[in-house]
């Protein structure tokens, strides 16, 4: 059973950056696709960044040009580079793996994180 342990979350200023990172238990390079979320309170859990294993990338219209995704097969991690953050990013992110990247589309899967929290704020 693949885990899945973000870390990095925690409170910034409007304009400022934060670097998630996910870990995955085992090799990530099995999971082919995978993706970071965001659930903020009262809202719906959206799709933020997701990437395959060719390395083809794709972002939410909201996040473009501030968000950056990543992986390292070494690591078995996959990181999100956040900056020029607002405080409608606040939110609790969340690392998937498991899913389809089709059509430069990601359609997540099954294994998720416990999530980490996001507080854009001054």
């Amino acid at each position: 059973q693949a885990q899945l342990v973000e870390s990095g979350g925690g409170l910034v200023q409007p304009g400022g950056s934060l670097r998630l990172s996910c870990a995955a238990s085992g090799s990530i390079r099995s999971f082919g696709a995978m993706g970071w979320y965001r659930q903020a309170p009262g809202k719906q859990r959206e799709l933020v960044a997701a990437l395959n294993g060719g390395g083809s990338t794709n972002y939410a219209g909201s996040v473009k040009g501030r968000f950056t995704i990543s992986r390292d097969n070494g690591k078995n991690t996959v990181d999100l580079q956040m900056t020029s953050l607002k405080p409608e990013d606040t939110a609790v992110y969340y690392c998937n793996a498991g899913g389809i990247y089709a059509n430069g589309r990601y359609y997540g899967g099954n294994y998720w994180g416990q999530g980490t929290q996001v507080t854009v704020s001054s």
